[in-house]
C-alpha cells in the first residue's frame, strides 16, 4: 500500500503530502502483517533444514530491517513535502519499495510452494 501511495504522487494524482501521512499511518497495520508473516510461521512447524525455508526466514529477516529503515526515510521524506525531495531520497525509496516487494512476495511464493510440496 505505501508503494502504490508513493506511485501515486510519482504519477501526479497525489501530494507528496498526502503519500507520506498515508504511509505514516500504515506503519502499524504493516507490522501487525510481519508479525502475523512470523508467527504463522512458527506454528506451521517449518522445516529449518529445508532451503526454501531458509531462504523465507532471510527474506522475512530483510523485510523487518527494511521496514526499520523506511521509518527513517519516511520522516525525512516528512520534511520535503513542500519542496521536491532530492534524487538520494527518491532513489532510497525506490530500493526501499523494491526490497519490500521482492520480500513479501518471495516469502509469500516460498510459503505458497512449500504449501503444496
Amino acid at each position: 500500500m505505501a508503494d502504490y501511495l508513493m506511485a501515486l504522487w510519482l504519477a501526479g494524482r497525489s501530494t507528496l503530502a498526502d503519500a507520506v501521512a498515508g504511509m505514516s499511518r500504515l506503519h502499524a497495520p504493516i507490522r501487525v502483517g510481519l508479525a502475523g508473516l512470523v508467527v504463522s510461521g512458527c506454528f506451521l512447524e517449518p522445516n529449518l533444514g529445508s532451503g526454501s525455508t531458509r531462504t523465507k526466514m532471510v527474506l522475512i529477516l530483510l523485510l523487518t530491517l527494511n521496514g526499520l529503515q523506511a521509518t527513517i526515510l519516511s520522516r525525512r521524506l516528512a520534511h520535503q513535502v513542500s519542496v521536491r525531495p532530492p534524487t538520494k531520497l527518491l532513489l532510497w525509496g525506490a530500493a526501499s519499495g523494491t526490497i519490500s516487494q521482492v520480500c513479501w512476495w518471495g516469502a509469500i511464493a516460498i510459503g505458497f510452494w512449500n504449501g503444496q510440496h
